[in-house]
């Protein structure tokens, strides 16, 4: 699924981005927000194998609440200056598209 290997690439993005943190962060917004990258594909990927719409859907929901959180993260971290604005606008336009990508899907179940 193409929405996947989006949710699964911005993941990657993600891991990367906090590779910088603090120390201090590590059990704080470092583990935080890549839970909430890696729960995204995680939900896609387990909604794909479900077999009722009822089922995908929820799991689709619930990646779409994931990528809004890791959003959240994302904006927390460049307003303490953890990361740079335009690397942070760049992955904020990328988690839009994979909304749209979701909520796509998401209609096409009912």
């Amino acid at each position: 699924m193409n929405v996947w290997q989006k949710a699964n690439e911005l993941s990657y993005k993600v891991f990367e981005l906090t590779k910088l943190l603090p120390r201090s962060e590590d059990y704080g917004l470092t583990s935080q927000i890549r839970r909430s990258a890696n729960s995204i594909a995680a939900n896609i990927a387990e909604g794909f194998g479900r077999n009722t719409r009822k089922d995908k859907r929820n799991f689709y929901i619930v990646a779409r609440g994931s990528a809004f959180e890791t959003q959240s993260h994302l904006l927390y971290g460049q307003k303490v200056k953890y990361f740079d604005e335009q690397i942070v606008d760049k992955l904020i336009e990328a988690y839009d598209d994979l909304f749209h990508q979701l909520n796509k899907i998401m209609k096409s179940l009912g």
